[in-house]
């Protein structure tokens, strides 16, 4: 009886170690299996974010490409303006001014911007004026338009070289100082003083003025 006993306590106890061992070895291999699919959700994660790199590397680097673009295409065709209004170059082309001479001299005058100079420019529109001057005072010559031009007289004290609307139709050339109203059409800035009283000083002279470029 107690052999059998010995034997069943046995028994029971080589079971219940055998229980416990599987139960550890259970728990192993579960462990185990997460383990390696914590690993593989991590590594195809990886992928992931790599690809996710990889892509958002290209969107960037084409649309640095987009924007920057080829230098053909910033470039101006030739013969197009600059801008909308065209280069200062283009605003000269065409302008027309008007060219003195007195006798066979040609002189240069700084107009002034009023309505008379612009009458005067629109008659030499339909050709060239020639005025015949006659001497006055020992200082200027005179001569008719043979038009009336607008009038903005003001009291003044002309220096040689001054050209003056007198009488509305009348153009006064000076070598000398007067004071008188007039209305002032330009100055002869080419010339001083001795040029002047040279030009005008020895005799009525004929001005003619044209329209040039």
């Amino acid at each position: 009886m107690r052999l059998r006993a010995v034997n069943a306590g046995l028994v029971f106890y080589i079971s219940a170690k055998g229980r416990v061992l599987a139960m550890k070895t259970k728990v192993i291999l579960m462990a185990i299996c997460t383990t390696m699919v914590f690993c593989m959700s991590a590594c195809s994660g990886n992928t992931e974010i790599s690809n996710d790199d990889q892509d958002g590397g290209t969107e960037i680097s084409t649309t640095d490409t987009g924007e920057t673009g080829s230098p053909e295409d910033n470039t101006m065709p030739e013969g197009e303006p600059a801008g909308e209004n065209g280069s200062a170059d283009d605003t000269t082309i065409g302008e027309k001014t008007m060219i003195i001479k007195i006798g066979n001299t040609s002189v240069s005058v700084d107009w002034e911007d009023n309505q008379a100079v612009e009458a005067l420019k629109d008659m030499t529109e339909n050709g060239d004026i020639t005025i015949q001057m006659s001497m006055y005072g020992g200082f200027e010559q005179v001569g008719a338009i043979g038009k009336s031009l607008p009038r903005d007289d003001k009291h003044m004290t002309t220096s040689s070289g001054d050209i003056v609307l007198y009488s509305g139709d009348q153009m006064v050339v000076f070598y000398g100082p007067n004071s008188w109203s007039y209305t002032k059409l330009g100055h002869i800035s080419d010339k001083d003083g001795s040029d002047m009283t040279a030009l005008l000083s020895n005799g009525d002279v004929t001005i003619t003025i044209s329209l040039g470029r």
